[in-house]
């Protein structure tokens, strides 16, 4: 199995998640399945169809983080990742050779998104290595699903693949992310290892005063987007001093729904409580809490905010302190909305997991 078949794979993957990019109450057929089910690979998807479907309520089911509408962006943003143009693209900036004895990777993952292992699921089996993943309790139903239909569409992929509960072992480089607790066990524990170990990040947005109202929508979209869960989400905004809250909120309002699930409105309601017990002075939307804080993680349906009068001081701040910080969305960085769907290349904590599988 050589690179392009390695490729050719993940792209009809793509093409079977591009059946889910809709909330799966909609999917009361299999009509959509027949749109693939004779697809070159030769997998009669239809069969898999029923069987994601039965996946993603699985997933749901498991962890309610995972709404149906979270899970299907996922779908969405993998679908539209695995194309034949981006997975060249992106393995044309490196020298993957033929591997005549892989390594295996032990991986990892962390269970706050859906899906928030693919990439490197991805990046390992693209580079020609094994893979050997400790998922987390959070997130173990979609990806071995997803690699049982990778491998009926490629069998060479078979003995690549394992998923394991147990504890790791006869691997030969690590990649595993976790918080800054477990990243310094992580540390200790694969120290003899070749690895990269990820902790906590947070996405920061820079306000101008110069944003439209639809880029206002959008950076709600980063905001919001699986509850502020993943380390992509915008916990942190800086705005200018004299810079009026009415457009932040106006903006935030497109997601006023949110409030409606019951894991998030506990979330709302505890802070809530804590911040006006203690005497915090709070912006309050009735979805959203604006707390003024110098930290970047905040809490669930928390959103932290400095005010600058120099944006330089702000650039300068946030180069000291990029070890916290996984992206920063502005007019002249990551553009508003995009956050929760970087390109391949954008890689976790700005270390590039492909040069370091080639490496090995």
């Amino acid at each position: 199995m050589n690179l392009q078949q390695r490729i050719d794979a993940f792209v009809t993957l793509g093409r079977f998640l591009a059946q889910f990019v809709s909330p799966i109450e909609d999917h009361t057929t299999t009509e959509q399945a027949k749109v693939y089910s004779k697809d070159s690979s030769g997998v009669d998807t239809a069969i898999f169809y029923e069987k994601m479907i039965q996946a993603l309520q699985d997933a749901h089911h498991q962890n309610t983080w995972f709404t149906y509408d979270n899970l299907a962006f996922s779908c969405k943003s993998w679908s539209e990742a695995l194309t034949q143009e981006n997975l060249t693209n992106w393995v044309s900036n490196y020298t993957i050779s033929e591997v005549d004895t892989p390594k295996t990777i032990a991986i990892v993952m962390a269970g706050n998104i859906p899906l928030v292992g693919f990439h490197d699921f991805l990046s390992v089996l693209l580079c020609g290595h094994k893979l050997q993943a400790k998922l987390s309790s959070n997130d173990k139903k979609l990806l071995p699903f997803l690699a049982s239909y990778l491998c009926a569409v490629e069998p060479a992929f078979k003995p690549y693949i394992t998923f394991t509960e147990d504890t790791l072992k006869n691997f030969d480089a690590v990649i595993a992310t976790g918080s800054n607790n477990t990243a310094t066990y992580f540390d200790h524990y694969f120290s003899k290892y070749p690895h990269i170990i990820r902790k906590n990040r947070n996405a920061v947005a820079i306000i101008t005063g110069k944003e439209t109202p639809q880029q206002m929508e959008a950076l709600a979209d980063d905001v919001y987007r699986y509850f502020g869960l993943g380390c992509r989400n915008v916990s942190k905004v800086y705005i200018p001093q004299q810079y009026n809250l009415d457009h932040f909120f106006n903006g935030m309002y497109a997601w006023k729904q949110v409030i409606n699930n019951h894991k998030y409105i506990n979330n709302y309601d505890y802070n809530k409580a804590v911040y006006l017990m203690s005497d915090i002075k709070l912006f309050d939307n009735e979805f959203m809490l604006l707390k003024e804080d110098t930290g970047f993680s905040s809490p669930i349906s928390v959103v932290f905010y400095e005010r600058y009068k120099d944006i330089k001081d702000v650039r300068t701040q946030l180069e000291a302190q990029k070890q916290n910080i996984q992206c920063i969305v502005s007019l002249e960085d990551v553009p508003f909305g995009v956050a929760q769907t970087p390109a391949l290349s954008d890689y976790a904590d700005g270390v590039d997991t492909i040069e370091f599988l080639i490496s090995l």
